[in-house]
């Protein structure tokens, strides 16, 4: 299955979560099929949001993703890495980076200037060139910020490069609206 399938099935599953209708699923098997080793079919990049939980909003089953998750969806090299393992390692065919609206990390950088304490400072310092590109605008800024996320990953890893290159691996940028639960394509 390639990355364009996987997106259909994966925009399907929300279909069924805006509807609220989730498939049953037996976690206990699931569990103990799983045990022989990962099978995902799509890396994805999110916010470590609570209210962003991609099983859910994708109705997929224990298995299915290989979640990265960091605030405003911004990637240092560990979580470059780990993406690295997702779609090399694990083949997944799909690099899904889903921000949300409503995210905290890019409403305090367009707000509060970009300044934080501690190691938010380090969340902040990546989400401020967004910000000022967009005016601080916080509803153009998430997507931007999405875009960003793209090209600097795209910039930063000779895997993820290559594997596009090849025709192995489709990145898909899109926004979750808490509003509403669903999900739509950014680019």
């Amino acid at each position: 299955m390639d990355g364009k399938q996987v997106w259909a099935e994966l925009l399907e599953g929300n279909r069924r979560f805006v509807r609220g209708e989730r498939r049953a699923y037996d976690f206990a098997a699931r569990r103990t099929a799983l045990l022989a080793g990962q099978k995902c079919r799509t890396t994805v990049l999110t916010c470590s949001d609570s209210r962003v939980v991609p099983e859910f909003i994708f109705d997929t089953n224990l298995g299915d993703l290989f979640d990265v998750e960091t605030a405003g969806n911004v990637v240092d090299e560990i979580g470059l890495g780990t993406i690295e393992y997702g779609v090399e390692h694990l083949a997944t065919p799909l690099l899904l980076l889903l921000g949300h609206t409503r995210c905290g990390a890019v409403t305090a950088c367009c707000r509060e200037g970009g300044h934080a304490h501690g190691h938010l400072q380090s969340i902040m310092d990546r989400l401020e060139p967004v910000a000022a590109r967009t005016h601080r605008d916080i509803d153009a800024a998430i997507p931007e910020n999405l875009r960003q996320t793209k090209r600097e990953i795209l910039e930063r890893s000779e895997v993820v490069r290559k594997l596009v290159a090849e025709g192995r691996l489709e990145i898909v940028t899109a926004l979750y609206r808490l509003e509403t639960g669903a999900v739509e394509p950014v680019e």
